[in-house]
């Protein structure tokens, strides 16, 4: 057993057996929270969002596309890691699973990584909290339902952090790189009239 998973079994499955403890039982919450699970699943809602957002918002179509290319990217990060570090899932009796998994590998989280990144790229672009009020909740969700450690979402939020950053700087020190980026998009977009 690697010693990251031996950490998880000794320090993790305690404090996440806590946290279902302390909020899964709560009316609403695991409805709640299988919700942003299906939300989050492959980065799907966060791209439905970005191409409602460029829909909605056509002067900025390209940086609501720009949302989207951010989760994808960030979600593809996050399953490279997942198949170089093949941290298995939660297995332990006390520990509740309250929904079925695409892989049964665990670090980092997909859903803490790519909704980090989109929360954090719409914030920028709206200039709301959104990180503030998105990501909690999704990563708090993970261990509600108990297919990820805290370590998991943790640095997933991390990776997707920096892959949101990766890409403002590539936009911002690119320029033409941003439109080639998008231009699959603005393309679509101008199709069904919305650009």
């Amino acid at each position: 057993m690697s010693s990251i998973n031996s950490l998880a079994i000794k320090y993790e499955v305690p404090a996440l057996a806590t946290v279902q403890y302390a909020v899964a039982q709560r009316p609403g919450v695991l409805p709640a929270a299988r919700g942003l699970s299906h939300f989050g699943e492959h980065a799907l809602g966060w791209m439905a969002l970005s191409v409602l957002g460029a829909a909605i918002d056509r002067d900025r179509s390209r940086e609501w596309f720009g949302v989207g290319v951010g989760a994808v990217a960030a979600h593809a990060a996050s399953i490279v890691i997942k198949r170089v570090v093949r941290r298995p899932r939660p297995d332990s009796p006390a520990v509740m699973v309250g929904v079925s998994t695409p892989s049964q590998l665990s670090f980092p989280s997909s859903h803490a990584t790519s909704s980090t990144a989109a929360a954090v790229l719409i914030g920028k672009l709206t200039g709301l909290p959104v990180a503030a009020v998105v990501v909690p909740p999704m990563l708090l969700s993970r261990l509600v339902l108990g297919v990820h450690y805290p370590s998991d979402v943790l640095v997933g939020a991390g990776v997707g952090a920096a892959t949101a950053a990766a890409l403002g700087r590539a936009q911002r020190r690119y320029p033409a790189l941003r439109g080639r980026l998008f231009a699959a998009g603005n393309t679509v977009a101008q199709a069904e009239g919305t650009a």
